[in-house]
């Protein structure tokens, strides 16, 4: 076919080299709309791939139940008197009944923790330490990269060892093998038995979903936090002792009991043992049903008092990535638009080009060549300009794609998917609107066309 039509393609080249600046303008619609679609959609897979390593850092089919904690503020809009109820917050009872009571429970972990000071050889690094089961690990997926993980004995006494994030182990053991070592955290030596592997997912906004920084994060049994570093129970108790001595009033006040100031001073701190809970179903179905179950349940524990709240935070960043991809569907429409338009472009410079080149589409045919020769020479030239600048734009997107990610700090990713869809369109633009030129050129009689001025 090449050997047939090879020269009227090369008449279309000579056409397309002679009038470049004709040609780039015409191909400029193409070109930024082939970068516009392959930056858009890099943009688009690079937000869905960050959901989906936030979905598997928080944990498949995870529920967190955290404490509410109420500040003076929020107590003095409901008056000095409180009912007469009283909740000791979140504790280890509470793990250890829903683990028992709920069939759809597959893993269960407490959670203590608060911020502070690692202390070695000299070097001062803040870090968070954080009192968890050895379920823990397997609820938010953190593997080992070094040593163990927390054995029975460990747990149930409440030994003092330690789990470490990458960047402690950078911090501190960057030129030793750091199982066995000891740190300082808080005045509390700590035996380090494991280092996690290193993540480098974007999370930021998402810890209030059950995100962590793990990398910066020091793990303990929950009972070393308990025994070694603080236990708010003890607070709840004393809290709960002082609740049944204080004094009822009669009229309006009946059933209602007045809390002291020392009260109303430690109110205002948590006193829950325990900062969140982290429950896992078996299947996804299960996570609606559960969190109900879960609501009643501790809603009862705590004597009908609602100083807890739950979020399923793979819910919440599924519906996130729903919008997401709603906005990646409209923004790749919009950049679509661009295609279209560079098509356009192309049909109307090329009827143009037509109406310039009359009499030469009337030597041609008049010299032996048929309608077909001036229809692949039209239509070559189209086709070129779009192949030619979808060449151009797919080199110009991968760099838009890059420079987003620099400048802007969002997540792109290029795939071989979306460069073959946006020049796969590019040249089917060329096809689509240079056939129509290309046919009525055709179509012109050689005898009107040789007289044409």
């Amino acid at each position: 076919m090449f050997k047939r039509y090879g020269h009227d393609i090369r008449i279309a080249v000579e056409s397309i080299l002679s009038n470049k600046l004709k040609s780039i303008l015409t191909a400029l619609g193409i070109i930024f709309g082939v970068a516009a679609v392959i930056s858009m959609l890099a943009i688009g897979n690079g937000a869905q791939q960050e959901i989906l390593e936030q979905i598997k850092m928080v944990g498949v089919n995870n529920i967190l139940i955290s404490p509410i904690v109420q500040d003076k503020s929020e107590e003095s809009n409901e008056g000095e008197a409180q009912l007469n109820k009283f909740s000791r917050g979140l504790t280890l009872l509470d793990v250890e009944a829903i683990q028992s009571a709920i069939p759809s429970v597959r893993r269960i972990s407490p959670e203590i923790s608060f911020n502070s000071n690692i202390v070695l050889s000299g070097m001062r690094y803040s870090a968070k330490l954080v009192g968890v089961s050895n379920d823990y690990f397997e609820l938010y997926n953190l593997p080992l990269s070094r040593g163990m993980f927390f054995n029975d004995y460990q747990e149930e006494h409440g030994i003092q060892v330690c789990i470490i994030g990458a960047n402690i182990r950078a911090k501190f053991f960057s030129q030793v093998d750091p199982i066995g070592q000891y740190l300082k955290f808080d005045n509390v030596w700590l035996k380090v038995i494991g280092v996690l592997e290193k993540t480098n997912v974007s999370l930021t906004g998402f810890e209030e979903q059950g995100v962590n920084v793990y990398n910066d994060n020091v793990y303990i049994p929950i009972k070393t936090m308990l025994m070694r570093y603080q236990n708010r129970a003890l607070l709840n108790t004393k809290l709960a002792t002082e609740a049944t001595s204080v004094q009822i009033f009669g009229g309006g006040h009946r059933g209602r009991v007045v809390v002291s100031s020392s009260d109303a001073s430690t109110a205002e701190t948590n006193y829950n043992q325990l900062d969140k809970i982290v429950v896992q179903v078996w299947e996804t179905e299960q996570l609606t049903p559960t969190t109900e179950v879960l609501s009643r349940m501790i809603l009862r524990r705590h004597s009908g008092v609602k100083d807890f709240e739950i979020t399923v935070p793979e819910l919440l960043l599924k519906q996130q990535q729903r919008t997401k991809d709603i906005f990646n569907i409209v923004l790749g429409a919009i950049a679509s638009i661009s295609l279209i338009v560079g098509g356009i472009g192309i049909m109307n410079i090329m009827f143009a080009s037509v109406m310039e080149r009359i009499k030469e589409i009337g030597t041609r045919m008049a010299i032996g060549a048929k309608k077909m020769d001036i229809v692949v020479q039209f239509l070559s030239e189209a086709v070129l300009i779009s192949v030619t600048g979808g060449f151009i734009g797919v080199f110009l997107g991968i760099i838009l794609a890059v420079l987003i990610q620099e400048i802007a700090g969002i997540t792109t990713i290029i795939s071989l998917f979306s460069v073959v869809i946006a020049f796969g369109v590019s040249a089917a633009v060329g096809v689509i609107f240079g056939y129509s030129p290309a046919k009525r050129a055709s179509e012109r009689d050689p005898i009107e066309s040789l007289r044409y001025e």
